[in-house]
């Protein structure tokens, strides 16, 4: 993919331009949004951008995919492209915002490298950013044509539901009375919000029920972000959005999908990261899936277990699911105390795995996996939020 003369510049230079990756997103961000206020305003998550997560993923994933390019000269990290072209698909990025943004990171590549940045590295990285752009275009384009949606579709709240303390369910009709699109269980919408200062701000949830429901459904936990915007979005569907209301949504898009299997299953969550595994177990109660399911979840505490009743009903529903709680407190005599330990957790050969939950706990779930024999390519993952996963390899 990389040509030979761009693939000798990328490997000398990768490692200076990896030690400096941190502060070349920094100014690119810098940079973009200086000249275009608008993409912070109404696409990029202001909360991240405050916390600084966005940058990190920006890096990770630029570094990430020209290792690839090094490593596997013949190969394309279809996973990697395909979670990130979901995800800009959900925000609906355009192929004309990869040339603002090819802009300010070349500019803040030769501010941050100076004269180290020759007409020959230039052309080099130059090459690895159009080979990755371009692979993400055409990702997103097949992405919008197969979802049927053009930009953003009204729907109406028709219920909501309080489910713990701090999360919500939405559960949502299409406002023109048109019919509800299918989705896999696993994927997400984007949530487009206008905010009390006029920015139109866009979160991705999960969907929590299964497709063939007249409903589309979420849930939202707030998020409490101090003094960052982090929470402004769930703070505002929380505090303002009620039966009645509208709310913008993306088209359903998304990776983690559970495809038809006669496959044992292992789903494995914490905290709202819930969300997709419920759609899932339900899909699963529907088609009437007879291999083994195991149920991992993660929380506080029952009291903060989101859609616990959903969890354990569908579950019951399975003829051979075993189901695993882990409570950091208040746990009952059904359930564990303390962080996941899978050691004394029965996993069948061949199980296929889906996670979804924090970072930490989905690293150390997935190490406790294959060291119990799951093959890594089998473990399939979501985060909600920038995926760090690379940027912390």
């Amino acid at each position: 993919m990389l040509s030979e003369q761009s693939a000798a510049t990328v490997r000398a230079t990768l490692p200076a331009v990896g030690a400096s990756l941190a502060e070349i997103t920094e100014r690119f961000y810098d940079g973009l949004f200086a000249a275009h206020p608008e993409l912070l305003r109404d696409l990029f998550n202001r909360g991240n951008q405050a916390a600084g997560t966005q940058r990190q993923a920006l890096a990770g994933s630029i570094a990430a995919f020209a290792t690839h390019l090094l490593e596997h000269p013949d190969e394309r990290p279809d996973v990697m492209l395909g979670r990130i072209a979901h995800k800009h698909a959900s925000l609906g990025v355009t192929p004309e915002q990869y040339k603002v943004v090819h802009q300010h990171l070349f500019a803040a590549i030769a501010e941050v490298l100076g004269d180290a940045v020759t007409p020959e590295v230039a052309a080099a990285w130059d090459e690895v950013y159009w080979l990755m752009a371009n692979a993400l275009i055409a990702i997103e384009k097949r992405l919008y044509a197969a979802s049927g949606q053009t930009g953003w579709r009204q729907w109406r709240v028709v219920g909501r539901i309080e489910e713990t303390a701090d999360v919500a369910t939405f559960q949502l009709s299409p406002a023109d009375d048109g019919p509800v699109p299918d989705f896999r269980p696993g994927q997400y919408v984007s949530v487009r919000v206008e905010l009390p200062d006029g920015a139109r701000q866009i979160r991705q949830y999960s969907l929590s029920a299964a497709p063939g429901s007249p409903v589309r459904q979420i849930a939202v936990k707030r998020v409490h972000g101090g003094d960052t915007p982090d929470g402004e979005v769930s703070g505002h569907l929380h505090a303002r959005v009620r039966e009645g209301d509208t709310l913008e949504l993306s088209a359903p898009y998304g990776d983690l999908i559970l495809d038809a299997t006669d496959a044992p299953l292992l789903l494995a969550s914490a905290g709202i990261g819930v969300t997709p595994m419920i759609a899932m177990l339900e899909q699963l109660a529907r088609t009437g899936h007879r291999a083994p399911v195991t149920v991992v979840h993660a929380d506080r505490s029952p009291a903060t277990h989101a859609l616990r009743s959903d969890h354990e009903g569908f579950a019951a529903k399975l003829p051979d699911a075993a189901v695993h709680f882990w409570y950091e407190q208040d746990a009952p005599e059904s359930a564990h105390m303390g962080l996941v330990d899978l050691s004394a957790v029965p996993v069948a050969s061949g199980t296929r795995v889906y996670l979804c939950g924090p970072l930490p706990f989905m690293r150390a779930v997935r190490t406790q996996l294959i060291e119990k024999g799951v093959r890594p390519a089998d473990i399939h993952y979501e985060v909600f939020g920038p995926d760090l996963w690379l940027a912390q390899d």
